[in-house]
């Protein structure tokens, strides 16, 4: 006979309802037994029954269970030691896993760890290489333009200089011929050939890393047909040296 299934709802027969409480409530009881010996858990439990009559069980004491249960609640209050606690390992967590991030993400810019990588994730890891790149060379370039910078305005304090010694000793000031259009243009010039010379070393280390054969040119002259070069150098060896 199958065993129709139960409604949730409050059984309205008081005879019923009283077989089912006793046959629930001593389920329940030695499904809590059977939690606190299987599982070693501390199992407390409180049942009163429609009449106000007490059933209880515990593992070791209900009060003391009670108390570790009203502490517990107290601890995980906004405000109390034990809630701050518990948000302070939330965070070393989450900073935990940023910090793991982090360091995978370096390892990949470096060129490490790169066997689980899509084609989706390589692209756009060579793309922010890209971009660091260009932001390296426009950094370096600029400290190149801040020195030259620099340079000039110590020149022209030496200038300054050497012009109140010449006065001071009687003599003629100095004359240059160089204008500052000129001066502007050549620190272009030699940013320009800083960058440049970089690239050409990049390029020359990857050519000379290839390698390259040459093949042996000749360079005898004939006159009519070339002979066979097999059958000159039978005829050379044949030939007596010549006395000159």
């Amino acid at each position: 006979m199958v065993r129709g299934k139960t409604q949730m709802k409050r059984i309205e027969n008081a005879t019923s309802r009283q077989v089912t409480f006793s046959k629930r409530r001593n389920g329940l009881l030695k499904k809590a037994f059977e939690l606190s010996v299987l599982c070693d858990a501390e199992v407390a439990l409180i049942v009163f029954s429609p009449r106000g009559k007490l059933y209880e069980f515990s593992s070791s004491s209900i009060s003391k269970t009670i108390e570790r249960y009203e502490k517990k609640q107290k601890d995980s209050e906004p405000g109390s030691k034990g809630f701050e606690d518990n948000t302070q390992n939330d965070d070393s967590f989450s900073m935990g896993k940023k910090i793991e991030q982090l360091e995978v993400s370096k390892r990949k810019l470096m060129g490490e760890c790169l066997e689980t990588c899509s084609i989706d994730e390589l692209r756009k890891l060579e793309c922010q290489l890209e971009r660091s790149l260009s932001r390296i060379r426009a950094k370096k370039t600029q400290l190149f333009l801040d020195q030259i910078e620099r340079l000039r305005q110590e020149e022209k304090t030496l200038m300054e200089e050497n012009r109140k010694l010449r006065e001071k000793c009687g003599m003629e000031p100095w004359r240059f011929s160089s204008s500052n259009k000129k001066q502007q243009l050549l620190d272009k010039t030699i940013v320009a050939e800083a960058a440049a010379g970089e690239e050409e070393e990049e390029e020359e280390e990857e050519e000379e890393g290839r390698g390259s054969s040459i093949d042996d040119v000749e360079t005898e002259l004939y006159i009519g047909p070339a002979p066979d070069r097999r059958t000159a150098t039978k005829t050379n060896a044949c030939l007596p040296p010549t006395h000159y």
